[in-house]
This record gives C-alpha cells, sequence and structure tokens, in this order.
C-alpha cells in the first residue's frame, strides 16, 4: 500500500468551484482512503464541515468570486486539529502569509500531484532547506503582490481595494484575473 495512505475514517472536505477538478481529486483521495465531502461555494462547506467535522480540508483560494481565506478560520474554529492545504492557480505572497496565519497547514499551486497535497497535511514545521531566491521580483510580480496585499487588506471587497488604490474596479478585476507572473 501507498506510504501516503491514512485510515479510513479520516474526513477530508474540498472546498473549490471547479467541479470538475473537485470529482477528479475526490476520486483520488477516496483511493487513498479519505471520505471526502465537496463543496463549491463557502456557505456549502460550512455546512458540511459543521455536519462532519473534517480532519483535513483543501481549499482552493477563488472561490468564485468568494476568497478561500473565509473559510479557513470557519474550518479551525469548528475543529482546531484540522489539516489545511490552501490550493492556489492565484499564488501570492500576501495570501500565503494570511492563509497560515489563519490556520493553514500549507500552500501549493496549481497543478499539484495529490501526492504532494497528502505529504503537505503532513508538514507541521517549516523547512530551513527551501531554496531561497537569488534575484528580486520583476516589477508585474511587484504589481501583483500588491494588488493581492490591498485586496487582502480589504477582505477581499475588489471595490474597497480599487477605491484605495485610486483604480476602477473593473481595470482592478480585469488585473486580478490575470494569472500571477513569474518572479
Amino acid at each position: 500500500m501507498n506510504d501516503s495512505a491514512v485510515e479510513p475514517s479520516n474526513n477530508l472536505l474540498i472546498v473549490d468551484d471547479d467541479e470538475v477538478f473537485c470529482h477528479v481529486l475526490a476520486k483520488a483521495l477516496n483511493k487513498r482512503n479519505f471520505t471526502v465531502q465537496v463543496a463549491h461555494n463557502l456557505a456549502q462547506a460550512i455546512r458540511l464541515a459543521q455536519a462532519t467535522r473534517p480532519e483535513y480540508a483543501v481549499v482552493d483560494l477563488r472561490i468564485g468570486h468568494e476568497s478561500g481565506l473565509n473559510v479557513i478560520k470557519t474550518l479551525v474554529n469548528i475543529n482546531p486539529n484540522i489539516h489545511i492545504v490552501v490550493l492556489t492557480g492565484f499564488a501570492s505572497i500576501s495570501t500565503a502569509v494570511e492563509s497560515i496565519k489563519l490556520g493553514a497547514t500549507h500552500y501549493l499551486t496549481k497543478p499539484a500531484e495529490v501526492d504532494e497535497i497528502i505529504q503537505a497535511f503532513k508538514q507541521h514545521q517549516g523547512n530551513v532547506d527551501i531554496n531561497v531566491e537569488n534575484k528580486p521580483m520583476s516589477a508585474k510580480r511587484m504589481e501583483w503582490e500588491h494588488l493581492q496585499k490591498v485586496l487582502s487588506d480589504h477582505d477581499g471587497n475588489i471595490s474597497a481595494a480599487a477605491r484605495a488604490m485610486g483604480m476602477h474596479r473593473r481595470t482592478l478585476q480585469r488585473k486580478l484575473q490575470k494569472k500571477p507572473v513569474k518572479f
């Protein structure tokens, strides 16, 4: 059996609005002996979490127009021992920091392999051997990070963040819909 297998009683909640991704991930995690529940929005995630008290969760950072950061604290309140992996295609330093501060165990960028997600549940301490970048961020990446920070400071409210930066809400939305640029 795979060394990443867990006991069949381990409840896991996937919170992601991508139904195909959820189906594929749930199937793979079921094969690894997780009991999987899936939520496609925050309200559904909270209802399922209250009913099942999951021990593990995979939370997408962007769930439709909602922020996955909002569900992390609720999941921790429901089960303080929960192991949460935030999974996102829109990674930024500010959302990684906030995810961990709110109680996530780990933060991974999409695409991530199932075994990588399972290993992330087991990583309870930082890794001192992680590679440190030798060059500074590009100007485009710095802009992306700034936008994410201001958005985080305004609790994910795009209109409030746009006002704070003196830009039109739709301009900010367009910038946020782009994938983050490489460092």
